[in-house]
């Protein structure tokens, strides 16, 4: 089988019923039974029946998106029995990528999520910060423009997630990043849409929801990974469990950044790329970052066939 990676989806891309195509498969009925157990809850009927407004509370979404993920990965490992070369994960995506890769184990990362979503909602009030994707404009012009907004104006608003080469994300105060949308599509940009989300998730705004998580991470037993895990805000691998808490950690406030995580995978001599979990966000990031790439999406038995298919 060629070297290939998994990348896991992070919050938004949560859907009622969006693991009813393993319908009773083994490795996913027992992740969600574990998940369950977890969080005292029961997250199969959560993901199964929703509603679709407790689905998108963050402290929901961060914990049930993280099953998700574990379950489809589990599923692959059951019925294919391959691992992957590299892992990485999309902001939240990355503490699946940790629990796929053993560094965390799934009952400890479950309620370490909800609290990391607790403390990021906590951290700034609702309605009082906002996100918005700034396209068709490149990362720099988009940075550079939250910088003159933000100097001219006192506000918070910075680019927090560097998604493909034409999508950026910015994120801070609701003023800070109405102002820099008006900015930079004056500038060029062809659009600046806000983003349907309880907080400016990854903004130095959330820098309190990351003390507050920095403290729970120390009590949180991390292993070393047995696969590489290119994290977010370094884009490097760590082995050392300290430094994926400080990783984790700074991640918080800190900015995704997708581009050079996926370039640093494709750096490694991987050229298959398979987003595991609900959605295909992923996959159209990864495709318009790096065209020579093969994507995949698993999310049901049927793209599992797809994908072993890709990596014959």
């Amino acid at each position: 089988m060629v070297p290939f990676a998994f990348v896991f989806p992070g919050q938004g891309s949560q859907s009622v019923g969006m693991l009813d195509g393993w319908g009773d498969h083994a490795a996913v009925r027992d992740t969600l039974a574990e998940a369950s157990d977890a969080l005292g809850t029961d997250v199969a009927r959560l993901i199964r029946e929703g509603p679709k407004e407790q689905l998108d509370l963050t402290t929901n979404t961060q914990p049930v998106m993280l099953t998700a993920g574990i379950a489809c990965y589990r599923a692959w490992r059951a019925e294919s029995g391959s691992e992957p070369s590299a892992l990485a994960g999309h902001s939240l995506g990355e503490y699946s990528a940790l629990v796929a890769a053993g560094a965390l184990r799934l009952a400890d990362a479950l309620p370490l999520v909800r609290f990391r979503a607790q403390a990021m909602q906590e951290a700034v009030p609702v309605g009082t910060g906002a996100m918005a994707a700034v396209l068709g404009m490149d990362a720099d012009s988009v940075r550079a423009g939250c910088v003159e907004v933000a100097a001219a104006s006192g506000e918070v608003v910075e680019a927090v997630n560097f998604n493909d080469p034409k999508q950026t994300v910015i994120a801070g105060s609701k003023a800070g990043v109405e102002k820099a949308c008006e900015v930079l599509k004056a500038r060029g940009a062809k659009r600046a849409l806000p983003l349907p989300v309880s907080a400016p998730f990854h903004s130095s705004l959330m820098r309190p929801a990351a003390e507050r998580l920095k403290e729970r991470l120390a009590d949180t037993p991390i292993a070393a990974p047995h696969i590489a895990v290119v994290n977010n805000v370094d884009v490097q691998a760590q082995a050392d469990p300290q430094a994926i808490r400080d990783a984790l950690y700074r991640q918080a406030f800190g900015p995704v950044r997708w581009v050079e995580v996926i370039q640093a995978i494709r750096a490694r001599g991987i050229g298959r790329i398979v987003e595991c979990g609900p959605g295909k966000v992923l996959a159209g990031m990864v495709r318009r970052i790096d065209a020579d790439v093969a994507t995949a999406t698993l999310l049901d038995p049927a793209t599992l066939a797809d994908v072993k298919g890709m990596l014959a």
